[in-house]
């Protein structure tokens, strides 16, 4: 039967056809963007009170010191920071952790590749790459060399017994490579509340071989190395090494330690691990570890894994630095805004091609399912029309100025009787669902829900700005029609913030 919400019922050819109060819609979605409330909206829905709220500590980007930020690490950095900004937008206390990896053999190849082949002048003028050089260089003479892949070994149990040059040398490398990711981070907007690594946890790591032992997990293999049998039948695939002969730690023995040293001092409900698909043996693992050490809270860690970026270049040839792509998109936004008629007379015209040109890569790489690779295209991606970030950027930035001109019009209450044309519902219903697709990104942490929405969003907004016009109209119908815009404005600033970007323009 017909009630305040469904106006029509009409029977078809197999169906039945629901016809919802048009007027009551644009009530109830618009009332809250005239009390203030306008980043709010639909995170108080009924949908989502569902959802378990607690601290959430999301581990993510995790480059390695004494590298240059490679593009590769761009996924890992872009999709941690957007699960973190929707669990903290849910209502959860968010932990950000940067775990780098500034521990292990890799150290000792670059400390006695730096003795070899580094150059302290070099150093100075160019820090991070003169010590990429001496990577590069040190891993492919080890090849050849025993001796100094002996002299790696050395240095890095020099390193694991804290000599007091060795540790010296690590330090330097390491403040020098965490100065140059803060710069990179910055440029994307991205923050962390912990800096941690591996090397923190090199002590405990120890204590972790003695739990294992302690426990009767621990076994010595014919090399001499400790290793645990994770699988219940013996399946010699599953066997994972947590000691070297020589005594020292491995990656898994460092992250174990740092999972029981995150379980003490963050108290977590989840922890949620993002990285490439490559990782996700190691993981598993991981948590079976966990689990076989007594710790209840191991099903409530998460690998979420991601596919690869194919060819990602800049002009000059293949791409090594994320620094590079994003003065690649940098640039080729700038270009593209001089081309364009439309573009207006900016304040800053660079910061806003870095803004729309990192909307861009951040659209580009959200929009297909995480765990897919795909094929990295600059001319699509830049795209002022289509499905982009650009497209995004464009929408919103065209909204804010519509209720910059009209400022003050929409205040008050509004008429929603006058909000009836086919296009104002389109935007209405949409908005509706916004807290499904909230829901939905939340329980598989994929931003493509709310990429697609927000897209989806700005194509009904376009049909409005065409169908409803604001200048000319009468002040009722302009003050609901603004109403409408500000809505749809404000949820699509809130959502472009919770997939990390930042939009060009405020309301």
């Amino acid at each position: 039967m017909r009630d305040g919400v469904v106006e029509v019922i009409s029977a078809g050819k197999g169906v039945i056809n629901f016809q919802v109060n048009r007027e009551l819609l644009a009530e109830k979605v618009l009332e809250p963007f005239g009390k203030g409330e306008d980043d709010k909206y639909g995170l108080s829905s009924d949908l989502l009170t569902s959802l378990k709220r607690g601290t959430t500590l999301v581990e993510y980007s995790s480059p390695n010191i004494a590298k240059k930020f490679h593009a590769g690490h761009l996924r890992s950095t872009i999709i941690g920071n957007f699960v973190a900004n929707l669990k903290e937008s849910l209502g959860n206390s968010v932990v950000r952790m940067n775990y780098l990896g500034d521990w292990g053999m890799q150290f000792g190849l670059l400390g006695a590749g730096f003795e070899k082949f580094g150059s302290a002048e070099k150093l100075k003028e160019n820090p991070l790459h003169h010590l990429f050089e001496v990577y590069v260089r040190v891993n492919k003479e080890a090849e050849q060399d025993e001796a100094l892949k002996h002299a790696a070994r050395d240095f890095f149990r020099q390193l694991e017994q804290h000599d007091d040059e060795a540790v010296s040398l690590w330090r330097q490398f390491r403040e020098i490579s965490v100065q140059e990711y803060r710069d990179i981070y910055k440029r994307l907007g991205v923050h962390f509340d912990v800096y941690s690594g591996e090397s923190f946890h090199r002590d405990q790591a120890q204590e972790v071989v003695r739990q294992l032992q302690n426990r009767g997990l621990l076994k010595t293999s014919e090399k001499g190395t400790g290793i645990l049998d994770l699988s219940p039948e013996g399946d010699p695939s599953n066997v994972c090494t947590v000691l070297r002969s020589d005594g020292t730690t491995l990656y898994i023995t460092r992250d174990v330690a740092a999972a029981i040293n995150r379980k003490e001092k963050y108290s977590f409900d989840e922890m949620i691990y993002v990285t490439d698909k490559s990782q996700a043996n190691h993981f598993s693992q991981l948590f079976q570890i966990l689990g076989a050490m007594g710790h209840p809270w191991a099903d409530r860690c998460r690998h979420l894994p991601f596919g690869l970026v194919q060819g990602m270049k800049t002009r000059t040839g293949d791409v090594v630095f994320l620094e590079d792509v994003l003065d690649e998109a940098r640039a080729r936004m700038l270009h593209n805004m001089s081309q364009s008629h439309t573009t207006k007379e900016l304040e800053d015209p660079e910061d806003t091609a870095e803004k729309v040109g990192i909307c861009a890569l951040i659209v580009q790489d959200f929009k297909g399912p995480l765990l897919s690779d795909y094929k990295f295209d600059w001319v699509r991606m830049l795209q002022a029309q289509g499905d982009t970030g650009v497209f995004l950027q464009y929408t919103h930035a065209r909204l804010c100025s519509l209720l910059r001109t009209n400022k003050g019009v929409d205040e008050g209450e509004f008429n929603p009787s006058l909000l009836r044309e086919v296009t104002s519902t389109n935007v209405l219903q949409h908005l509706l669902r916004y807290d499904e697709v909230l829901l939905q990104a939340s329980q598989d942490l994929q931003p493509k829900h709310l990429v697609n929405f927000l897209l989806k969003l700005s194509h009904f907004i376009a049909s409005a700005h065409r169908d409803l016009p604001v200048k000319g109209s009468p002040p009722d119908v302009a003050q609901a029609r603004l109403r409408l815009f500000r809505g749809a404005c404000s949820v699509l600033a809130t959502g472009m913030r919770i997939l990390g970007v930042t939009p060009v323009q405020k309301m």
